[in-house]
């Protein structure tokens, strides 16, 4: 495939979407103002690499904060040991200050821009079904999926799940009714947004139809439904690139079919893992077609017929990825298909991503590069091995 033919939708370092930040977080950390009794960290200390395993977090629901509390809480355990001991207000100081320096003036005027878009529409909009702004456990899944989740075992997730292709899992999740109910909330908002000649903002760049999820109420639920059943399974099987933690999301539907989009050009996601759910409704074609993990410097490479795999969507079928697994949508040829996508993010991962130099353990390319280095180190170890025995033979 040529590299014309691929569209990258991660944004470029730096930009925010949705108020979450999306990007790589700068490397600079900025010194924070002593409390009574405790040593500030010096100006070039930073986030420690590996969390302290032994330190619980606090929660910070209750501020009034820039970002996510979610975000604050997970990036605690990476704190300088000094840190770990300073009262809240002192941690989210030196925690904001890391994230601001990464977040420009004019992201910042952007962000509280679509917080006041955001209140405009949840202020004036009325949902169709309540019941969804909740998480309720029985009416939302399958029930092989709600117990492998509570008996939280890597056996017992394997237990529901495919892995049809190295990277790409595959499990039933939502119950139909759930399904139904998503989709009447979505045609009762863009029937709204018609009527009150309200002008939305779309999921993100490439698609010109469907809606922000998060937008008009249902972040609380979504946030919920990543950190209790997705984070769970990003821990054992997206380990190496922050599945452990994932602290906040963009939550979104698509539409494709006749006056909708028709496909979705050949991509990666902004987000460290996706989950990609089909709510309906009758539809043909509109397959997704994966063709490798990819960082930055590899996105554009070719694939491995390894790597090549195409999946069709069954409403109810979950599909868990990397989101930097490239991908695309093949044309929904009859039918309306409608999907949820959930980008889940990790703001540890993306600030200790600034520090690493080798991504093999995720990047196809980056591990045939090492595999290949490896290779000719044993050939030339081989090669002076009997060189020597040769000249000793002599």
């Amino acid at each position: 495939m040529s590299s014309g033919d691929r569209r990258e939708a991660a944004p470029a370092a730096g930009e925010v979407k949705n108020g979450v930040v999306s990007g790589d977080l700068s490397q600079r950390q900025i010194q924070s103002e002593p409390a009574s009794g405790v040593v500030a960290p010096s100006q070039n200390q930073r986030l420690r690499l590996n969390p302290s395993k032994d330190h619980k977090p606090e929660s910070y629901d209750d501020m009034q904060l820039d970002f996510s509390p979610s975000i604050f809480s997970s990036l605690e355990r990476y704190l300088p040991p000094p840190m770990l001991g300073v009262n809240r207000e002192e941690k989210v100081k030196f925690m904001r200050e890391i994230l601001m320096k990464y977040l420009p003036q004019g992201e910042r005027t952007r962000v509280q821009r679509h917080r006041d878009y955001r209140q405009k529409i949840i202020t004036n909009y009325q949902p169709l079904h309540r019941e969804l702004y909740n998480l309720h456990i029985g009416n939302f899944f399958v029930p092989p999926f709600v117990k492998a989740i509570q008996d939280n075992t890597e056996e017992s997730f394997r237990s529901i799940i495919s892995e049809p292709s190295p990277g790409v899992f595959t499990f039933e999740m939502l119950q139909p009714r759930f399904c139904e109910l998503l989709l009447a909330e979505v045609e009762n908002f863009e029937k709204w947004v018609n009527e009150a000649k309200f002008r939305i903002m779309r999921p993100n760049t490439m698609n010109k139809y469907g809606a922000v999820l998060d937008d008009f109420g249902l972040e609380t639920m979504l946030d919920k439904l990543m950190e209790t059943y997705i984070r769970p399974l990003s821990k054992v099987f997206f380990a190496e690139v922050g599945g452990s933690t994932l602290d906040s999301h963009h939550g979104f539907v698509v539409e494709y079919g006749k006056d909708r989009d028709v496909d979705l050009g050949f991509h990666v996601d902004d987000s460290e893992v996706t989950l990609n759910v089909c709510l309906g409704k009758q539809f043909t074609g509109g397959e997704l077609f994966f063709r490798g993990t990819r960082c930055e410097k590899h996105v554009n490479t070719g694939s491995q017929t390894e790597e090549i795999f195409d999946y069709s969507h069954v409403p109810g079928r979950a599909v868990l990825h990397r989101g930097r697994h490239r991908h695309g949508a093949r044309a929904t040829t009859s039918g309306h298909r409608v999907n949820l996508l959930l980008w889940c993010r990790s703001s540890v991962f993306r600030e200790m991503k600034r520090y690493q130099k080798d991504f093999s353990s995720w990047c196809g390319e980056c591990f045939r590069e090492k595999k290949e280095r490896q290779r000719l180190s044993i050939a030339a170890t081989k090669s002076e091995l009997l060189k020597q025995e040769g000249e000793s033979t002599t």
